[in-house]
């Protein structure tokens, strides 16, 4: 049973008590940070692997749904609140489930269940994803994708028709996309193997003429891929 890396937000003492109380009592979730202030928890999830935000939306340095603006589409969400008003806009943003406040331990439990129901439906069995570009939600078919390449803080996801630059991470792309199809060549770039079109020694083309650098420490592991 995988085990699904988990945090708590919220400005309350006692509900983060709660929470933990309540993680503990699940075998397969984990519990690796917690915090009164969601800025430090941004810093985290920026730093440290991360799976699920159990996230209050009612804090004062932020709010949860700014949290997950910020945030994106890099884990996935459980809300925690007592007003039941933000459920449609915590939707919007493609949260696993919304726990209102005051919160069973059995309502917590079906909520981790529909988590762990969420991570093992696993990456081969989506065909998309959406990520957040120019201030607006898209969604990208799988197959679509020629490359992605890293840009600093950002990643410019290229189609043969589009590309969009998110604020995220290749780590994070990588985790969410399907591991049939997609690889790692270079510390700067994720290829999708359905759209190479040939391979050199030191670089690798994309149909229709995107040049791909391999990189020294990923040649081993992609030349292993292809056979």
């Amino acid at each position: 049973m995988k085990t699904i890396k988990c945090i708590i937000v919220d400005d309350e003492p006692l509900a983060i008590s709660l929470l933990e109380n309540y993680i503990q009592e699940i075998p397969f979730l984990e519990l690796v940070f917690s915090s009164e202030n969601p800025i430090e928890a941004l810093a985290y999830i920026q730093n440290h692997e991360c799976d699920l935000v159990f996230l209050d939306i009612q804090m004062p340095e932020l709010t949860g749904i700014n949290f997950m603006k910020i945030l994106g589409n890099r884990v996935k969400y459980i809300l925690t609140t007592a007003y039941s008003e933000y459920a449609l806009e915590g939707y919007e943003h493609h949260i696993v489930d919304y726990l209102l406040k005051p919160i069973s331990l059995e309502r917590f439990r079906k909520s981790a269940v529909k988590a762990q129901e969420r991570f093992s439906l696993g990456k081969q069995a989506l065909e998309y994803f959406f990520v957040k570009s120019s201030g607006k939600q898209h969604r990208i078919s799988f197959e679509d994708i020629l490359y992605i390449e890293s840009i600093r803080d950002y990643v410019n996801i290229k189609t043969a028709d589009e590309e969009f630059i998110v604020l995220d991470t290749l780590k994070s792309m990588e985790q969410q996309l399907p591991e049939s199809s997609f690889v790692r060549i270079h510390k700067s770039f994720i290829v999708n193997l359905n759209q190479i079109k040939n391979i050199g020694t030191k670089k690798i083309i994309i149909a229709p003429d995107h040049e791909i650098p391999i990189g020294e420490n990923y040649k081993m592991s992609f030349l292993s891929r292809l056979k």
